[in-house]
């Protein structure tokens, strides 16, 4: 009994030790094993874009205000009405402007009869002057009485110029006064859409200050624009008379396409972030898109048919114990940069900090990854054209790693190529 337990006993533990000996193996074969996750240099298609987002409008919006103060009377053009150059769109109350227009012509024609006045009296005062100097030269009269006549006569001249310019004073005033009627009839400056109405019968429009804005009117909604907020950064890569596409939100499986007609040097600064507006005419026949409408656009600056390409997940690899994703100085393998960093683009010690287009990736061959520095070309955020560079179509490029420790992971990459 005694020796059968013990005999359970050892054989208990030499199968413990056995399990712990093969798990404690096969772990450290595990740490020891580098799985690479590699992607293949392959041909394609790369398309170069920018993307921006703006708001649609009439290429042509007026704003049609009042230009004198009162009631609205009256209402002829509301929401979406088409209206034509010259029609009446609106009514001022005109009471108080026809009394005006009826004061003034009424100045007026005191003034032009006072003028009739100052005239007869000029030509009585001449005719005595004349009579006093017929008088004078027989020495019938003093000589005072003579000069007398004389300042009269003047005096009468004077007083039919200033009675002339009451008159003109007065037609001014009554012009004045007709011009501020004919204001209470607010006219169409233009053919075109009301998209927007601001006034209702009844309210009192004030434009003491400023011309109140009553109607905005777009001219033609058949011909639209976008204007864009273009980063700073990408401000360069977009010219006049290039292609755009864009979409919006009412039509999202539909592409609306147009051309930039004007890139502006105005820059728009919104917290500390500087943008320019790239204009884009669109055509809107079918009148699908409203003003105010937001477009989120596309410009497509280069384009590649059949690039040799490379994954951009490739070139931000970093293998573990390599140089960090700002380079550091040392000696990199002739004619090579140093690899990029995971998240970011590295820029090398040596020529890659002064050739922005030069990149490396890891490609593994034989089993074994190989750094390889390459010229970039074309990159539409997911690939890279190989411009240039000992780079295949079929290479396996490395974009992560997995499994084995941390030393194995440094013993796969060749120090040297760093």
């Amino acid at each position: 009994m005694f020796k059968n337990k013990w005999f359970w006993i050892v054989l208990a533990v030499v199968v413990g030790v056995g399990a712990f000996g093969t798990w404690w193996i096969r772990r450290a074969k595990a740490q020891a094993q580098v799985n690479y996750v590699t992607s293949k240099v392959d041909r394609g298609r790369i398309t170069a874009k920018v993307t921006a987002t703006g708001t649609l409008s009439a290429i042509v919006t007026v704003q049609v205000g009042s230009q004198v103060s009162g009631r609205v009377a009256a209402l002829y053009a509301d929401w979406n009405s088409q209206v034509k150059k010259g029609a009446l769109v609106a009514k001022i109350d005109p009471a108080l402007f026809q009394a005006s227009v009826a004061q003034a012509r009424a100045n007026l024609v005191a003034a032009e009869g006072n003028l009739a006045k100052a005239k007869a009296q000029a030509i009585d005062a001449d005719r005595q002057y004349k009579r006093n100097v017929t008088l004078a030269e027989r020495k019938l009269i003093a000589q005072a009485d003579l000069d007398t006549s004389q300042a009269t006569a003047d005096a009468a001249k004077a007083g039919v110029d200033a009675a002339a310019g009451a008159v003109e004073q007065a037609k001014a005033q009554l012009s004045s006064a007709e011009v501020n009627l004919a204001y209470t009839d607010i006219i169409s400056p233009t053919d075109g859409t009301v998209i927007s109405r601001n006034v209702d019968v009844g309210q009192t429009v004030a434009a003491s200050l400023q011309a109140p804005t009553l109607f905005l009117i777009a001219e033609d909604l058949r011909k639209m624009q976008v204007d864009t907020s273009v980063a700073e950064a990408d401000i360069g890569k977009l010219k006049p008379e290039m292609k755009a596409t864009f979409n919006v939100d009412a039509y999202p499986n539909e592409r609306f396409a147009g051309t930039v007609r004007q890139i502006r040097n105005s820059p728009q600064t919104v917290q500390n972030v500087v943008t320019y507006d790239a204009v884009i005419d669109v055509p809107n026949t079918d009148l699908k898109l409203k003003p105010g409408m937001t477009a989120n656009c596309t410009f497509v600056w280069a384009e590649q048919d059949n690039a040799l390409r490379v994954p951009n997940a490739a070139m931000r690899f970093q293998p573990p114990g390599g140089p960090p994703t700002s380079g550091r100085p040392g000696s990199p393998a002739a004619g090579a940069a140093p690899a990029q960093g995971r998240g970011a683009g590295a820029q090398g010690p040596a020529g890659a900090r002064t050739d922005p287009t030069r990149k490396a990736v890891w490609v593994l061959r034989d089993g074994k990854p190989q750094r390889v520095v390459f010229r970039a070309g074309v990159t539409d955020g997911s690939f890279t054209e190989v411009a240039e560079g000992e780079l295949s179509e079929g290479d396996l490029v490395i974009t992560d790693m997995t499994g084995g420790s941390s030393a194995a992971q440094q013993a796969a990459f060749p120090r040297r190529m760093f």
